[in-house]
């Protein structure tokens, strides 16, 4: 459910706090660093009594919101917007009367002005190429064949851009496009729980003709275009849900796949195999069952196979992992049904893998390719689309705000036939949009936190 911003201050320098703790005791053992009492009467860092008895349970709003969208979803798209984004009037507001009571806020706020592509979607009956940006909440879409940047300071210019408050588009991390509508779904993560879905030709500040109430942390995103249904993994509680592709409102999915058995720990990327009916599911390893403490473990980065229609507690038929696959923090996958190769965008790892007859793999296996070096311009690899029309491979690069294509069948260190550009030649993303770091300046004795 939507927390307010200033309970997320909160969390923001209690982590702080933790983090320089452990930094200042390089010998492990515990050491309290520092107790500040909050002002009496302070209110500002409450938790909202109705999440603390039911956590899992929507807000008063959220339940408005939702049960609405059956019966008026334009009008309600409308309330939505006003719900679900910023308002700078109200954060300034609260910040001050909180700073009054004595409260820590930022002093200024340092900020990336460029996209962050999470995720890329190729229409091929429009000849484009969708880019998700959870930095700057909103996708854009380009032309397929706009031509790399000739200058080190030229970027690609968007044929449309679809953003604004009334999208309700937030820190999206999931894309999917419709192969015959062209209908674009993009699907929230950490900040909300939905998925908004946009026709074709939608741009600027437009309602999305559809909002789905969804779990929250949802990643990824795949179909089943046989039985139009649609999947999307769960980073945390762990799993994967499946809804009719056209579910709309606080529709149920039509079943889950969760439970210790699973093995879904952490799952990000997903990607359907129709022919041999297999569900890929790509893992980071994080294990805990948030309900009983001390459970935590780490695995190997994996990816599971599962029946397609798998439901419920279900133990996968394969698991992919081990040093030799190379998987390092693996994002989304697109399976190839014409030759049986499963891609994987491979974040910490800066390339792209590739598995050969992805549905027999089992084990310690070594990927069939691997595009990886300085030539192919990969940075922070998060999202990849397969463009089988034209034989292309498409991958958005978290880490310097490009997309790059190169030929479907590319291996090693090869230069990719396009770029679309949407920062300096020379941008390194500073991973702004999902805290990984904090650090603190005893000068000025202030806590950094980028987030």
């Amino acid at each position: 459910m939507r927390v307010r911003r200033t309970k997320l201050e909160c969390v923001i320098l209690s982590a702080a706090l933790v983090a320089i703790g452990v930094w200042a005791a390089p010998d492990r053992a515990s050491r309290l660093v520092s107790v500040q009492q909050l002002p009496d009467g302070s209110d500002w860092c409450m938790a909202d009594e109705s999440s603390a008895t039911n956590p899992s349970s929507p807000s008063p709003d959220e339940k408005i919101l939702f049960s609405a969208l059956r019966r008026d979803p334009y009008s309600t798209l409308v309330f939505a917007a006003q719900f679900t984004t910023p308002n700078v009037a109200e954060q300034e507001r609260q910040a001050a009367e909180a700073r009054a009571h004595g409260a820590r806020t930022p002093v200024r706020t340092i900020r990336d002005t460029a996209p962050t592509y999470s995720a890329i979607a190729v229409d091929v009956n429009s000849n484009e190429v969708i880019l998700q940006d959870n930095n700057l909440w909103e996708y854009l879409v380009f032309d397929r064949l706009a031509p790399t940047p000739t200058r080190s300071d030229e970027i690609t210019q968007p044929k449309r851009i679809v953003k604004g408050d009334k999208t309700l588009i937030e820190f999206n991390n999931g894309l999917y496009v419709d192969p015959v509508s062209g209908d674009i779904f993009s699907v929230e993560s950490d900040t909300g729980d939905k998925m908004v879905r946009f026709p074709r030709a939608a741009e600027g500040d437009v309602a999305p003709k559809a909002v789905l109430h969804t779990p929250h942390r949802v990643y990824n995103l795949a179909a089943d275009e046989a039985r139009q249904e649609i999947f999307a993994t769960i980073e945390f509680p762990p799993q994967v849900v499946i809804y009719r592709k056209d579910a709309s409102g606080e529709e149920k999915p039509l079943r889950t796949i969760e439970g210790d058995d699973t093995g879904l720990d952490a799952p990000h990327g997903i990607a359907v195999d129709e022919k041999d009916q297999l569900l890929f599911v790509s893992t980071w390893g994080h294990h805990s069952n948030f309900r009983i403490a001390g459970t935590g473990r780490w695995y190997p980065p994996a990816i599971k196979v599962y029946p397609l229609a798998a439901k419920g507690n279900v133990k996968p038929l394969r698991v992919i992992t081990g040093d030799r696959t190379q998987l390092d923090w693996p994002a989304a996958m697109k399976f190839n049904p014409s030759n049986g190769d499963l891609y994987v965008a491979n974040d910490i790892g800066q390339s792209v893998i590739v598995f050969a007859n992805a549905a027999k793999l089992q084990g310690d296996v070594p990927p069939a390719r691997v595009i990886h070096g300085p030539s192919t311009r990969l940075r922070n690899p998060t999202g990849v689309a397969l463009d089988l029309t034209h034989q292309e491979l498409w991958v958005s690069n978290l880490g310097n705000s490009s997309a790059t294509v190169y030929p479907l069948m590319a291996n090693g260190d090869v230069p990719p036939l396009r770029i679309i550009r949407s920062a300096e030649e020379s941008k390194r993303g500073v991973n702004f949009g999902r805290t990984a770091a904090v650090t603190y300046d005893p000068i000025r004795q202030e806590i950094l936190v980028p987030n």
